[in-house]
């Protein structure tokens, strides 16, 4: 396979289907609640603050997650722009 084709890409490599998105996704679900405890916090509230850290650790596990167990190249390119986006937050 061609790194610029399309099935390069999105190829499971596990089951040979085409993979964008993976369902049940436990971190999302989660990091969707905290997205949600925050948005109805006050700002600035231990509350809306623990909400954001949590929401960042959890961005930060399930782009680590698919960077080490992506089942194809999108997926740990997709992990790795999430890691590495947490960490640019984090340092400004």
């Amino acid at each position: 396979m061609r790194i610029l084709s399309y099935r390069w890409w999105f190829e499971n490599r596990q089951t040979g289907e085409i993979t964008f998105a993976q369902f049940p996704n436990w971190p999302m679900f989660a990091i969707g609640a905290g997205w949600l405890v925050g948005a109805v916090a006050d700002d600035g509230s231990t509350i809306d603050r623990t909400a954001a850290i949590a929401v960042t650790g959890l961005w930060v596990y399930w782009g680590t997650l698919e960077l080490i167990q992506g089942v194809n190249p999108w997926r740990r390119l997709l992990g790795a722009v999430i890691v590495v986006a947490q960490f640019g937050k984090l340092v400004t």
